[in-house]
């Protein structure tokens, strides 16, 4: 019982550290606040978290892991040339979610600019690995330059997010999902 109520109470702080992170920035959110809206104390954040450094990774890895996890229950039983396709469609519907507010590596970046600090290169890491996500996808969809194609669409991906975090309703992701499936149906008549 007590096991559960300390994963509970670890996970409630990285909960309310991700959304005040998201919803305020993470250098404009202290300790004080996270603690405050989580109704617990600085001693017991840090028993979770060693530092704030390290609570922002945890957020950021935790993030990064429900994004993929939502992605891949969206793609689930689905063909691999279809998964390539819809792929910006599960994106629009995410970015149109009031829910949404924004990419957690992205912002992080920017948070933190400098590439020797662990944050900036989580972050760096995450991009990487969502390019990876596509270039498997594309992989499977037997595209022949599926690393090129999934750099192109992840930097349509990380501008639309961008954009969209910047202004709501942009309809960035509305651009950059035709711009896909151009893309995509390029890629694919060159493919065997």
């Amino acid at each position: 019982m007590a096991e559960q109520k300390t994963i509970k109470l670890r996970e409630r702080i990285l909960g309310v550290a991700a959304d005040l992170f998201q919803n305020k920035g993470i250098n404009l959110t202290g300790v004080d606040a996270i603690v405050a809206v989580a109704g617990t104390t600085k001693m017991t954040l840090y028993k979770y978290f060693s530092s704030k450094e390290i609570l922002i990774l945890e957020v950021l890895n935790q993030n990064q892991k429900d994004f993929i996890s939502w992605l891949n229950a969206q793609l689930n039983n689905k063909k691999p040339a279809d998964k390539i396709t819809q792929l910006f469609d599960y994106i629009e519907e995410w970015v149109s979610s009031p829910n949404f507010s924004g990419m957690a590596f992205i912002k992080a970046s920017a948070e933190f600019p400098n590439e020797e600090n662990p944050i900036h290169q989580l972050s760096n890491q995450q991009s990487r690995e969502f390019k990876q996500y596509i270039s498997k996808l594309a992989h499977e969809a037997n595209i022949k330059d599926a690393d090129g194609l999934a750099l192109q669409l992840s930097l349509l991906f990380e501008g639309a997010m961008q954009a969209e975090q910047m202004k709501r309703g942009s309809g960035a992701i509305k651009y950059a999902k035709k711009a896909a499936k151009i893309l995509i149906e390029g890629a694919a008549k060159v493919s065997p």
